[in-house]
């Protein structure tokens, strides 16, 4: 079943990253201060809330100063994102270009909240734009990767977005999640942008 199989490859890739995540989590004390774990409240399948776990890219009070960068977003959805971002810190930058940042959420698969595949986990707030969008992506468990990570990751517009949502709600399987984490696998590899 799905949730064997994520459960099952979670375990595997925690302990298999387990030493480079011990090395992150020095370099992110080394060069900024904060928490080495950003914790985040996301919506799961159903609408119930969980908290998302990445390691932090940010300095520590990033989410007090997103108002003053927001009109520098260049994406056209709920979704924030901006060049040379100055909130970014050195480890940071080469953590989200990597997609390592994202270990963490490994231990949200594990505990049932995340599934290693399926639209990206969002707060309840980002889905507004779209009522019968959030609701259609509310039926599955958000995932670490998904259609719209790798079909373009943070490049596509928003309607490209929903789109890749809906195709993946509608037509999931364990062969269609097998393809897509080896896309993410070779797309991670090429550093084609970051999730």
């Amino acid at each position: 079943s799905k949730r064997l199989f994520d459960f099952l490859l979670s375990l595997l890739c925690l302990f298999t990253f387990l030493p480079i995540s011990l090395i992150i989590a020095a370099l992110i004390k080394i060069d900024s201060p904060g928490p080495v774990i950003f914790c985040q409240r996301r919506c799961g399948k159903d609408g119930k809330e969980f908290k998302m776990y990445k390691f932090r890219t940010m300095v520590k009070d990033a989410e007090k100063l997103h108002e003053k960068v927001l009109e520098k977003n260049i994406l056209d959805g709920p979704m924030f994102k901006m060049r040379r971002d100055p909130r970014i810190t050195k480890v940071g930058r080469f953590l989200r270009k990597t997609s390592l940042d994202e270990l963490p959420q490994f231990i949200n698969v594990l505990k049932g909240e995340m599934s290693l595949v399926g639209p990206r986990p969002l707060a309840m707030e980002e889905m507004k734009f779209s009522p019968s969008w959030r609701d259609l992506r509310l039926k599955v468990k958000p995932g670490i990767t998904g259609q719209w990570q790798v079909s373009g990751r943070s490049g596509t517009l928003f309607d490209d977005w929903i789109r890749h949502d809906i195709y993946y709600v509608k037509n999931q399987s364990i062969w269609l999640d097998i393809k897509l984490l080896m896309k993410t696998i070779i797309m991670v590899f090429k550093r084609e942008g970051a999730f």
